[in-house]
């Protein structure tokens, strides 16, 4: 059985829109979830879905902690995380998500 992996996730509204944090061992289906909006939540509520940022754990302890640190981080900081590996807040999931 492969090693499990955990992901820290920020989705986006649009450019320089409304953001959300997330934590999940299966970004491809957690963002589709985000996608679909087929559950009431924060993301379905403010249109939150384009993945324009993910890192990736070894442990959960890891991704937990460092989710709530982004969390904690003030605007300014989170958008230059962004586009200092996406300047265009591109949307990352059909890179990881593959063809459809």
């Amino acid at each position: 059985m492969g090693e499990r992996r955990y992901y820290v996730y920020v989705l986006a509204s649009k450019i320089g829109g409304t953001l959300y944090i997330g934590v999940t061992n299966d970004p491809i289906r957690r963002v589709a979830e985000h996608k679909s909006k087929l559950i009431e939540s924060f993301s379905e509520k403010y249109d939150v879905a384009r993945l324009v940022y993910f890192e990736q754990f070894d442990d959960p302890e890891n991704a937990i902690k460092r989710e709530k640190r982004l969390k904690k981080w003030n605007r300014a900081w989170k958008v230059r995380l962004i586009e200092k590996e996406k300047p265009n807040w591109d949307d990352l999931y059909p890179a990881i998500a593959g063809p459809p």
